[in-house]
């Protein structure tokens, strides 16, 4: 027990400032763009797996997100296992770039809530990550009390060198307007948005181009999920083999002011550990082509 509590001094421990300047030290050390990929494409196996795989196809950043067993890093995630997953990705020379920490909303409390969200923050923070990114709400009764506990903790985040973003997912956040009604309702420029133009062509059954859509985020982009969509419903798909259109998706955030930052592969075509690891490297060899 002693031994938890000391770690977790560690993890919220006290010297916000050298937080918040170790953010900067690697905001400013960071490249123009850095090209990730997340664990999902692993999803069949154990996260570590899934990061022997993202260094196997060549990246030097990584994302986490789901494996075998499902959100990787989550508010009840010990203390050990943040540590432990920040270790392994460093012995394969990846960055984190990402972390998305699944639901932190408690519908029924929202001390509860913000204790969560602080926690995931706390955990991203532990793995020298600059973005936690939140999956939103599906449900419109839910989304005042969400919002609440992200606007609460944004300046904790701030203060903890980590950026807040939601991505479009569905629900009350399925689209660019959406997602920019809830940034701004937030008020904060710890909490903005990440981009995933295969969301949108998913959750609009195809009816809305990411094309059309990235023209409504100006402003609001720090990082981006690269995720291809097919119809009806597949996103299992590697970049640049579907019906995205990434140079012209990637053309308009640049001019809304998307110039640098995060681009992180979600999703590659399924098939076994080796067949994902080069759909993956395909993957890479896409989006360094792309920013190009």
């Amino acid at each position: 027990m002693n031994s938890i509590t000391l770690t977790r001094r560690q993890f919220i421990g006290g010297v916000t400032a050298a937080g918040a300047s170790a953010a900067l030290v690697r905001a400013e050390s960071a490249p123009r763009w850095q090209i990730g990929c997340y664990t999902r494409p692993w999803a069949e196996h154990d996260w570590r797996v899934a990061l022997d795989g993202i260094a196997a196809a060549g990246y030097n950043h990584a994302g986490i997100m789901t494996a075998k067993g499902g959100v990787i890093i989550g508010p009840t995630t010990p203390d050990e296992q943040v540590a432990t997953i920040a270790a392994e990705a460093k012995a394969r020379a990846l960055r984190i770039v990402s972390i998305y920490g699944g639901d932190f909303l408690n519908p029924k409390s929202h001390d509860a809530s913000v204790v969560a969200l602080r926690r995931l923050i706390d955990r991203v923070q532990v793995c020298a990550c600059p973005d936690l990114l939140l999956g939103g709400t599906g449900k419109a009764e839910l989304v005042e009390a969400y919002y609440k506990a992200v606007r609460e903790c944004c300046d904790y985040a701030a203060a903890h060198g980590v950026r807040l973003t939601v991505k479009p997912h569905g629900g009350q956040n399925a689209t660019g307007p959406q997602c920019r009604r809830l940034i701004e309702s937030v008020g904060h420029a710890a909490f903005r948005l990440w981009y995933d133009p295969g969301n949108i062509f998913y959750y609009s059954d195809g009816k809305l181009d990411p094309v059309d859509d990235a023209a409504t985020v100006d402003g609001l982009v720090t990082g981006m999920s690269v995720k291809d969509w097919l119809p009806p419903k597949n996103v299992s798909v590697t970049p640049g083999t579907g019906r995205v259109e990434f140079a012209k998706v990637f053309a308009r955030l640049r001019r809304g002011g998307f110039t640098g930052g995060p681009l992180v592969v979600e999703c590659t075509a399924t098939g076994d550990r080796a067949q994902v690891t080069a759909e993956a490297r395909k993957a890479r060899e896409f989006v360094e082509t792309l920013v190009r």
